[in-house]
């Protein structure tokens, strides 16, 4: 296992689109993820992109620990807000809702910046494990929001290119100041996923 160097906003890497993955169990493929999951844990992040390490495979990690939850989460998806550690390889996304919420993202490639990003609210994805068996759940909210995010990189797409207010991408160090001018008081928002 070794920590990879996370490519950048900027780099052509990330421009491109993934091909997919003809055998996820593969030796190589094992070896990647192996190193994605080490590199993602090593960098704080709530998920990683094969392109993102210079790979361009259709091939995401992720995870929604609680902790990086919003505080105040609804019923309807309080019972599935969360995702365990999850390889996804070839994912595919179908869209369950057309009600779109923004939440703060920030992303392993574009370090040091947050921004308000609209994502669908609910989401049913399909891929596959290293095992080679079929994954298949529904996810809402913070779980739906870092899967549209990990699978946008398999798209040459990162999270600045699906904001409709750049007044909203933000640097983290100003976040608490930018929210303060804009909150009545004794409102925040919580900022989301690094990805």
């Amino acid at each position: 296992m070794a920590i990879r160097k996370i490519a950048r906003m900027g780099h052509p890497v990330l421009q491109g689109v993934a091909k997919p993955v003809p055998d996820p169990t593969a030796p190589e493929v094992k070896a990647l993820v192996r190193d994605m999951i080490e590199t993602m844990i090593d960098a704080n992040g709530a998920g990683l992109a094969a392109p993102q390490v210079y790979e361009l495979w259709r091939i995401v990690v992720f995870q929604a620990p609680p902790e990086r939850a919003p505080e105040e989460i609804d019923e309807e998806e309080a019972f599935d807000h969360t995702a365990p550690l999850t390889v996804l390889i070839n994912p595919e996304i179908e869209i369950l809702s057309e009600e779109r919420e923004k939440g703060w993202e920030g992303c392993l490639s574009v370090p040091g910046l947050r921004g308000a990003v609209p994502r669908y609210t609910a989401l049913r994805y399909r891929g596959y494990g290293l095992d080679g068996e079929a994954v298949e759940r529904v996810a809402r909210g913070f779980h739906a929001r870092v899967v549209q995010h990990e699978c946008d990189h398999l798209d040459g797409i990162l999270y600045p290119q699906r904001m409709d207010d750049l007044t909203e991408l933000i640097f983290e160090t100003e976040a608490k100041a930018w929210l303060a001018a804009r909150e009545p008081a004794g409102e925040t928002q919580e900022e989301n996923a690094d990805a």
